[in-house]
């Protein structure tokens, strides 16, 4: 006998603090069991989805975060999507191996999920714009069968690719992704099925968890889930949530590489787009990601210097370096020589620039993968501008006429950004949760984030 399929819900941002106010899912935490999950480092969402995905800390996958620097070209890259990345074997492709070995299938569906490109999954859709030779750009998603994103928007409609992210970022993707893995449950009937809803990651770092209503929001995600959830139970699927990570409010941005530039650590190139980080000349800079920033450091009689500079900047928690880092998970040499956490109420911010004026074109746009560093400033139209949203609309136009144009509306202002992830939380009740049925673990607190693996390894492979 097969075991039951099972659909992964991927709540980013759900902790056990919002359960009350999800309804659908909290009758699955009360017809199973839930458990607070403890946080990779960091806690963000690349690094927590791989560790998901393999059930091995950073240092062993080597996803050290949403970006670092690919040290053979110098290049620092953020939002990678391909599977080849990850350095250890996903659920799925073990979980394969492991039916065939008892003489059955196995399929899987990955949806939104990230490493999605290249995936060893029957089934996959990914946000995936197409890029220009020109510079312009187009939304769209990718995926596999090469037929699937066509069907799926033609039945849907387009997907909502500027609500996934930046300053419109909301509930329609969201429901978009939901509608969708409702149809590939019931078309397909994949054994395992992975879905990413983000709609929690959005408010919450703009405002802070204090400054938005998190009883609404949640419940919003709750309703957008309704259709998965019940074509699910329609076909006998079991259903786990699981969450990367919790938000935190935060009021002080560290603007860590303007510290490192003032010390004559840190070098620009000048140019006719506004100053670019130089790589190759710094002898440090910082990757900023939330609340971690991987520091490289060029030459190694350099390491001490640049660890005392950032042991004075306010903000700036532990610092970790070389076999140190493995205490936090991250002794891989993707990581920074050295790694800072930012304290509780504090968060990394990439600016390097000394003065706006010299700021590069990018800065006030959403580019993710051009940055070299996180910017959730992306999240938000420049309240400088008197109609923000009446220029991304010339722009539009203009871009359309066939002009190359920018969309310059993001602020470059980090006090902007009220709330952060990375850290650990202190209460059990704001960490990532984990929503599950059949036998509960033994552990009656907290589990490892890496502990998910296994579980559902479990649930894939032994009928119940």
């Amino acid at each position: 006998m097969s075991p039951p399929p099972v659909v992964v819900v991927n709540a980013v941002g759900l902790t056990g603090r919002l359960l009350g106010h999800a309804p659908r899912f909290r009758a699955l935490a009360e017809a199973g069991w839930s458990r607070p999950l403890k946080e990779v480092a960091p806690a963000v969402t690349c690094t927590a989805q791989a560790s998901l995905l393999t059930g091995r800390p950073p240092q062993e996958h080597g996803i050290v975060g949403n970006g670092w620097l690919f040290r053979d070209t110098r290049e620092v890259r953020f939002w990678q999507q391909s599977s080849a990345l990850v350095q250890a074997e996903p659920i799925y492709t073990t979980a394969r191996r492991m039916a065939a070995e008892q003489g059955r299938a196995f399929r899987a569906a990955k949806l939104f999920w990230w490493f999605n490109q290249g995936a060893d999954v029957e089934i996959s859709v990914t946000p995936k714009p197409y890029y220009g030779a020109d510079g312009g750009k187009v939304f769209g998603v990718s995926g596999t069968p090469d037929d699937r994103c066509e069907r799926l928007e033609a039945e849907i409609g387009r997907f909502p690719f500027h609500t996934f992210w930046g300053p419109n970022a909301g509930l329609p993707c969201t429901n978009w992704i939901a509608e969708a893995a409702a149809d590939v449950l019931e078309r397909d009937r994949p054994d395992l099925t992975m879905v990413y809803l983000p709609h929690l990651d959005y408010e919450p770092q703009r405002r802070g968890p204090s400054g938005c209503d998190m009883a609404r929001l949640a419940a919003e995600l709750d309703a957008a889930a309704a259709p998965l959830l019940d074509r699910a139970r329609a076909i006998g699927a079991r259903v786990w949530i699981v969450s990367e990570y919790g938000h935190c409010d935060v009021g002080r941005p560290i603007e860590i590489n303007r510290v490192l530039r003032r010390a004559r650590l840190l070098t620009v190139r000048n140019g006719p787009f506004g100053e670019t980080l130089d790589t190759f000349g710094s002898r440090a800079f910082a990757v900023c990601d939330h609340q971690l920033a991987h520091v490289y450091v060029k030459r190694a009689e350099d390491v001490d210097r640049v660890r005392d500079v950032l042991g004075g900047i306010l903000g700036v928690g532990p610092i970790y370096a070389a076999a140190e880092r493995a205490e936090i998970g991250l002794d891989h040499d993707r990581s920074g020589e050295l790694v800072a956490l930012s304290e509780p109420d504090a968060w990394f911010a990439y600016p390097y620039w000394l003065d706006d004026a010299a700021a590069p074109d990018f800065a006030r746009t959403v580019d993710i993968h051009r940055k070299p560093g996180y910017d959730p400033c992306e999240l938000f139209f420049d309240p400088k501008l008197v109609w923000p949203k009446g220029r991304a609309i010339r722009r539009l136009i203009q871009k359309k006429l066939g002009f190359r144009t920018l969309f310059d509306v993001i602020p470059l202002d980090p006090s902007l950004v009220r709330g952060s992830h990375g850290l650990p939380a202190d209460d059990p009740l704001d960490k990532p949760i984990l929503i599950a049925d059949g036998p509960p673990p033994s552990a009656e607190n907290v589990l490892n984030t890496t502990d998910f693996h296994g579980l559902l390894l479990e649930a894939l492979t032994n009928p119940r």
